[in-house]
């Protein structure tokens, strides 16, 4: 038996946000924004997207790609900088969050 609660919650969560690209990307419950890319050719790219879940929470996902040097040694250093970075930048994004909520 499903309760007017639960047919809201149903119906809030077919509306699409002002943010979501609607279309092919977003679908079995989740919204998805339009991708903001950033490259830098030879080098890298980063592919940012805004997503709500099916649960209602809203994440960033990232997806980056780094061009690593040939040698083996120093594509290594290249992905430990890049492994530290990252961990910076979600303590970075977890510091923002805190501060807007309180």
């Amino acid at each position: 038996m499903t309760t007017l609660a639960t047919r809201r919650a149903a119906r809030a969560a077919r509306r699409h946000p002002d943010w979501c690209a609607m279309g092919h990307r977003c679908n079995l419950g989740e919204h998805r924004a339009e991708p903001l890319v950033i490259a830098l050719p030879g080098y890298g790219r980063a592919t940012l997207t805004r997503v709500r879940g099916t649960d209602g929470r809203e994440h960033a996902e990232v997806r980056l790609t780094v061009g690593l040097a040939e040698d083996e040694s120093c594509a290594r250093v290249q992905l430990l900088g890049v492994a530290r970075d990252i961990e910076a930048m979600l303590g970075h994004a977890a510091r923002a969050g805190q501060q807007w909520a309180a």
